[in-house]
């Protein structure tokens, strides 16, 4: 049986200080995997060889399509370098061919938000994505300092705010839990 494509599909965007952003973005991509839905999950800012338990348990889901767009380490916003630019834009570029392909029921920016805070996106170029999106497609934006445009534009936006973290206490994120 060929699942049914979703009636409406939102902009969503979680974003804020609080952890939890990402996460959210993989229980949609489980629970729409669990209905027959497919989802094409771009992860912004984190190198293709870089492995971390997001991309082992979206591994497991039928249905779910993934890619890593990023270079190594960290993107200093003072010295943003040439293929961090590019690395983004092909991210961008992956995600909208997805969007519009009509092979997928959602589409997953994850750290898009810092992407286009980094200046390695700019916010009209998203915008115009979000015009784009089709009626019956999910997109789901994540990352911290979502740019006001954005949500604005969005139908759902949550900020995880951060009260309280470990890594105050000298608690280092743990494999498994934290990534």
């Amino acid at each position: 049986m060929i699942p049914e494509k979703l009636e409406r599909g939102l902009v969503s965007v979680f974003t804020g200080d609080g952890k939890g952003k990402t996460s959210t973005a993989i229980g949609i991509a489980s629970r729409a995997a669990g209905h027959g839905f497919k989802v094409f999950f771009a992860f912004f800012l984190k190198a293709g060889n870089y492995i971390h338990g997001e991309k082992k348990s979206l591994s497991l889901l039928s249905g779910v399509a993934f890619e890593s767009y990023g270079c190594e380490g960290w993107v200093d916003k003072d010295n943003v370098l040439p293929e961090d630019i590019e690395q983004a834009k092909k991210g961008f570029s992956a995600s909208r061919e997805a969007m519009l392909s009509g092979d997928y029921d959602v589409i997953i920016m994850d750290e898009v938000n810092m992407a286009i805070n980094l200046g390695l996106i700019p916010v009209d170029d998203m915008l115009k994505l979000i015009d784009e999106k089709p009626a019956n497609v999910e997109l789901i934006l994540t990352g911290r300092y979502a740019d006001a445009k954005i949500i604005q534009a969005a139908d759902l936006v949550t900020e995880m705010l951060m009260i309280k973290h470990p890594y105050n206490n000298g608690i280092q994120a743990r494999r498994g839990i934290d990534y």
